[in-house]
Parts: structure tokens; C-alpha cells; sequence
């Protein structure tokens, strides 16, 4: 694996708070000009801009230097990929990936200060605001027209992801899908004689008779029946009463073309009373709050919990299933319709359509060398076309995969191989397509998870404001609602609850930001 020793934060901090630069400079990697031979003509590519100046020829291949968090990336000699890209593209790519997500953010922050910019680098949304603010990203949007696969390939939507004040600074990848359900022990059910919940009351009385009516079998009183990372246990509770909760966090959504947070719903206090009456019947995971990584999954599989709120993946690939069956072979899980709420309500959870996969940047100063900028668009281009994007999703026709009738049929050496194709997915992939053909196996878990009704969440479009700590905001609400719904703090107190988030959490700030950028997006009127 390709990785850089990530500098130590101290020696970041000191760059960083010592020379932030406003983009004077050029890039980090130079042009390499190894061989004679000339580079076979690229795919679709863009151009420079008209007022930039004239490219410098080289006579070799063009090196793009690229980083990016990830694991698993081979050596340049073993990545077939990478020989792949450059053969089509008349580039040498030197990818580095970062295991840890604070060493990539320290080495980015210590090259952007110093104007070592690597030609194309992955940025959030914290830092797609941060750098743009300094004039360190391209603007983007004058080229749009040059990366039209891109856009084609990526869909018009998921520009404004990597917009920030009106101009495109990033690439954000193609959307995802939802992946999280409700799981049940469905060999629970058919011991004591019950029907699959379809409602939230029909829910509350299954997790009681799964906490207080030995559905294993043992004689003790050893099983509770939901379980999930912390409040994802009960996202498809809230969205039985039309609420909106996703990845943590209170969403955001449009009712009659008003912006509504899931904390100011009108259905919240009814959704929160029945959530305590869950708790109350000691029907759930005692230890549900403390919660982290796996811990639910590794309860389920266990056989401690009978309900989990979960992604597919960490319940139905085959180390999963091959865990389960060791604890218990008759262990039957299967997935649960999105229950109905008492309004007539189902949504197995909020899905923020403003969230993307990955922000991909390019270096304002790569204007001065409009031969390294065209080969990244080349490449971006590359990746969003029919081949390219095989590529780095499947790898080699007729070695990693082959076609049948148009459907990607992998070979056993895509398994072998292809743990890392992903990390060259720079505009991400057709999920569903993709899905279906890495994980045959899982298809009718991936296709349930991806019709269950969801509520649509803005969130991910809003960048947040000065003087509001999101953090700390985030602390504040998981906490106030663990005590609502395990009755430390009556329902009564709700309103305060809320004034005390707008006040000294500065929360207010947070939704009129809210409120002007999905305005100027053009999802509020």
C-alpha cells in the first residue's frame, strides 16, 4: 500500500496557523517525462480556459498526484488499475490513501498551507467551505461544460453538493441508497405464535413478549427485544409520526414549502411519549445509549435482541450469517416492512438526498498548468463513461468480469482482486447496478432496504454557520433525548428544551443558515 507517514498534528497545527496561502504557488507534483512514446489521445476531456496560459507539451506521461482516505490500495507494480487508467488516459497516477481520517485531514491541512497542492483531493463539507473561503479550490462551474459526463454521469442534483456560494468547487460522487431496516428474529415470532409487526403498538407488543417470554428457549429471562445504535433504534418510530431522523441526527425537511426540523415537528412529543412507553416495558436494549460501532449487531448475533435497526450489510453478508448460525443454526432473521404510525404515517427513516459518498477538489493553482488540469478532467470524465466506469467498478473485461446479455457477470478473480477497485471511483457508481453484482447474494436485502418509504432530509446541503458548534449541538440533543424517552425529564419540559438549544447552543443561527442555502438551491420557494 501506497501511504504517506502522516505528519504529527502538532507540526500541522504550527503550518497550518503559520502560513495559510492563498493559492500562491503551484501544484505539488510536477510533470513526469519518463518515456518518448507519445500518450495515446484521451477520451472526452476539457479544456482550458481561455484567458489561461498556453499548455506546456511534455513528452511522457502526465503524473496527477491524488489523496484521498482508504485502505487496501496495492503497490503501483500490483495495481491493476492504476496501469488500466494510465494506459487509457496517458498519465502516471500516484494515488495515496489514508487509513485514518484525521491523519488525511492533518496531511491536507499542512499542503494547502505550504501551496504543495495535490492535483485532486477528497474535502467535506467543513473543508470544501474552508478552502474555497481562502481561494484555494477552482471554481468549477465555467468548465461545466467541459465535464459533461460528469454531469451526465452524477445527475444535475448532485452539483449543488459540491456547490458553496453559487460556484461548484467540488465533484460530489453519485448518490447512494438507503440501506437500513428493521430486522426481526422471525423463528421468535413463530415460537410464541405471533404475526410480523406491521404498526408501532403491534411493534411495542412483540418487544415485550420477545423480553419477557423466553423466545430462545432457555428458561431465563435473558433476551430484550429492540436494539440499535443508540437512537437509530428508533429512526422507523420517528418516521411512523412523520419524523425525520437520519445518521444521528434531527433532519430536515419541506412541508408546504415551509423548512421544518424534526425537533419543531408537530408529531415529536407524540413520537417521544411512545418511544418512553417502549422503554418503559424494559422491552429495550439496556444498555441501548452506551452503545458504539457494532455492539447492537454483535447482540443480535448473540441472540440477546430479537429486533435490530440495522444496514443489510452487517446482518446478511456471509461472515455475518456464518457468525449467527454458529450461536443458533435455526436463527431466522428477515427484514420488516416499514411499520404505520397512528396517523396512517410509514417511513422507515428520513434519507438525506444532500449527502454524498465523497467531494472530490482540484487546486485553484492548477489554472497555471492547463495540460495537468485537462488530464483531470480527462480522468473525471473517464471514470463517468460507460468503460471507464467498469473499470473501477468491475476491473478487467474478461478477467475480472465478463458480459452476458449486457448484465456484469464477475469471475472469482473480482473477489480476489477487487477489495480496492473503489478508491478509483472518483464520481462514484449506479449503486443499485453495483450493489447487485458485488452482492448477488444480498439482492433482495438491497432491494427491500431501497423501496421502504423515507422521508426526504436536506441536511446535507447546509453548511454550518459561524459561531454554531454542531458538535457540542449534537451532544446536547442526543442527550436531552435519551432523558425524555427513558423518563429523567418529563415531556413537559420540551419547549424548554428547545429554548436552551436556541440560546446557548446557537441554534437558530443553524436553521436561518438552513433556511437562505436551500433557499438558494432552490428546494424552498
Amino acid at each position: 500500500m501506497r501511504q504517506v507517514k502522516a505528519l504529527t498534528l502538532s507540526m500541522a497545527l504550527l503550518m497550518v496557523g503559520g502560513a495559510m496561502l492563498a493559492g500562491c504557488g503551484g501544484s505539488g507534483g510536477g510533470t513526469a517525462g519518463g518515456t518518448t512514446t507519445p500518450a495515446p489521445a484521451p477520451p472526452a476531456s476539457g479544456q482550458p480556459a481561455k484567458d489561461a496560459p498556453a499548455a506546456a507539451k511534455t513528452a511522457g506521461p502526465v503524473k496527477l498526484n491524488i489523496i484521498e482516505t482508504g485502505n487496501g490500495l496495492p503497490s503501483p507494480d500490483q495495481d491493476i488499475i492504476k496501469q488500466e487508467l494510465d494506459k487509457a488516459l496517458g498519465t502516471d497516477l500516484n494515488l495515496t490513501v489514508y487509513a485514518s481520517n484525521d491523519d488525511y485531514k492533518n496531511q491536507l491541512n499542512v499542503r494547502m498551507a505550504s501551496a504543495n497542492f495535490p492535483d485532486l483531493f477528497a474535502v467535506d463539507r467543513q473543508q470544501l467551505k474552508q478552502f474555497s473561503e481562502q481561494g484555494l479550490l477552482l471554481d468549477l462551474t465555467p468548465y461545466m461544460d467541459k465535464l459533461k459526463p460528469v454531469k451526465d454521469f452524477t445527475g444535475e442534483d448532485s452539483l449543488k453538493k459540491g456547490t458553496m456560494n453559487g460556484k461548484v468547487y467540488a465533484i460530489a460522487k453519485s448518490s447512494q441508497i438507503p440501506y437500513d431496516t428493521y430486522f426481526i428474529r422471525k423463528d421468535w415470532l413463530d415460537k410464541l405464535g405471533m404475526k410480523m409487526p406491521t404498526t408501532t403498538d403491534e411493534l411495542l407488543e412483540v418487544a415485550k413478549a420477545f423480553t419477557d417470554k423466553d423466545p430462545d428457549g432457555n428458561g431465563k429471562k435473558d433476551t430484550f427485544g429492540i436494539t440499535g445504535g443508540r437512537l437509530g433504534a428508533f429512526y422507523t418510530v420517528f418516521g411512523a409520526y412523520g419524523i425525520g431522523f437520519d445518521a444521528g441526527a434531527p433532519s430536515l425537511y419541506v412541508k408546504d414549502n415551509k423548512l421544518v426540523n424534526a425537533l419543531y415537528d408537530s408529531g415529536m412529543k407524540d413520537a417521544l411519549a411512545f418511544i418512553r412507553k417502549l422503554t418503559d416495558s424494559g422491552a429495550v436494549d439496556p444498555e441501548l445509549m452506551a452503545n458504539s460501532g457494532l455492539q447492537h449487531q454483535q447482540k443480535a448475533i448473540k441472540g440477546q435482541a430479537g429486533i435490530i435497526y440495522i444496514d443489510w450489510p452487517n446482518m446478511t453478508k456471509d461472515q455475518f450469517v456464518e457468525q449467527i448460525k454458529a450461536v443458533n443454526p435455526k436463527a431466522e432473521w428477515v427484514q420488516i416492512e416499514t411499520l404505520k404510525g397512528p396517523g396512517g404515517l410509514k417511513n422507515a427513516s428520513a434519507w438525506d438526498i444532500g449527502k454524498t459518498p465523497g467531494l472530490y477538489a482540484i487546486p485553484k493553482a492548477l489554472e497555471k498548468n492547463p495540460e495537468k488540469l485537462q488530464k483531470v478532467f480527462e480522468l473525471l470524465n473517464y471514470v463517468s463513461g460507460k468503460d471507464g466506469s467498469l473499470l473501477v467498478q468491475y476491473g478487467i473485461k474478461g478477467k475480472h468480469y465478463n458480459l452476458e446479455g449486457g448484465k456484469v457477470m464477475p469471475t472469482d478473480l473480482m473477489g480476489k482482486e477487487g477489495g480496492y477497485f473503489w478508491l478509483y471511483q472518483f464520481t462514484g457508481r449506479p449503486e443499485m447496478e453495483y450493489l447487485q453484482v458485488k452482492f448477488a447474494k444480498q439482492t433482495p436485502y438491497i432491494e427491500f432496504a431501497n423501496k421502504q418509504p423515507r422521508i426526504q432530509a436536506l441536511n446535507g446541503f447546509v453548511d454550518y454557520p459561524n459561531g454554531y458548534n454542531a458538535a457540542d449541538a449534537g451532544r446536547y440533543i442526543e442527550e436531552e433525548l435519551a432523558k425524555f424517552i427513558y423518563g429523567k425529564r418529563p415531556l413537559s419540559e420540551y419547549d424548554s428544551f428547545l429554548k436552551t438549544l436556541e440560546g446557548s447552543m446557537n441554534y437558530k443561527a443553524y436553521m436561518d443558515a438552513a433556511e437562505k442555502q436551500l433557499k438558494d438551491l432552490g428546494y424552498l420557494k
